[in-house]
């Protein structure tokens, strides 16, 4: 089993294994938080990102017009790096490779497009990767804490 470290100085994230999704988004919340056009987006199950210091991290909404969802976007406290992604249900947890301090260049690559939506007026992905206009169908969310 592989393990994928990410984080900052102060805060150290291990994602361990391969993701239960690992995807390029199109959707616009990514987009309004990271400033990219697409995101490389990995989905872990909850247990298998851990977190060395939790105690440094901020968590604010990641959908600023959702603000009671279930994904919270954690900050360091100390320096205001993005670390992870942390799912209030206890779901998963997310890592985006580029943007939480992991070496994207190791990082498992995304499998699929997902939330690509034609009428954003840019031409659909023909990386040879499947694009779908939500996550993969087969996908199915990992149960919560109870």
């Amino acid at each position: 089993m592989t393990d994928f470290s990410g984080g900052c100085d102060h805060v150290h994230v291990t994602a361990q294994g391969e993701p239960i999704d690992n995807h390029v988004c199109h959707c616009n919340v990514c987009k309004n938080v990271t400033g990219q056009h697409t995101t490389h987006v990995a989905f872990y199950a909850h247990d298998h990102i851990q977190i060395d210091h939790p105690e440094l991290l901020n968590r604010q909404p990641f959908n600023a017009d959702n603000p009671d969802g279930p994904l919270e976007l954690c900050t360091c406290k100390e320096c205001g790096a993005a670390v992870l992604l942390d799912d209030k249900e206890g779901r998963i947890r997310v890592a985006v490779p580029n943007v939480m301090g992991y070496d994207d260049a190791a990082f498992p690559k995304a499998t699929y497009h997902a939330f690509y939506d034609s009428s954003k007026g840019y031409d659909k992905p023909d990386d040879g990767r499947p694009v779908y206009e939500g996550l993969r169908p087969d996908f199915v969310w990992p149960e919560g804490r109870a």
